[in-house]
């Protein structure tokens, strides 16, 4: 058994920890400051993207979705979509474990 916290304070841009691995799955947190964008990008695989605290607009094409508190949203392989941070927010994002986490630090470059 492992336990897991969720919540972090520094909000200073976009932070991006993996949490955890286990099975087909991991486990990303990504802290977003109040103002703060994840440029488009895709992921090779299918993800999960749930905002835990805060909100955001998350973007697909023109699609804007506004993702408040617990909202989920899922998204197939190779979709480009873009997120931004309306409150300084944390969101958790599931990818497939042969998705490399390194992907998701290259975004914010």
């Amino acid at each position: 058994m492992q336990t897991f916290k969720w919540l972090d304070e520094n909000f200073s841009g976009v932070t991006v920890a993996k949490i955890h691995e286990m099975g087909g799955v991991k486990e990303i947190r990504i802290n977003i400051e109040a103002g703060a964008m994840m440029k488009e990008h895709m992921a090779p695989g299918a993800i999960m993207v749930q905002v835990l605290r805060g909100e955001i607009d998350f973007a697909v094409g023109e699609k804007i979705i506004r993702l408040n508190e617990l909202d989920m949203i899922t998204l197939d392989a190779n979709v480009k979509h873009s997120l931004k941070a309306l409150k300084n927010s944390i969101v958790r994002l599931s990818l497939s474990k042969n998705d490399d986490v390194s992907r998701v630090f290259n975004v914010l470059k």
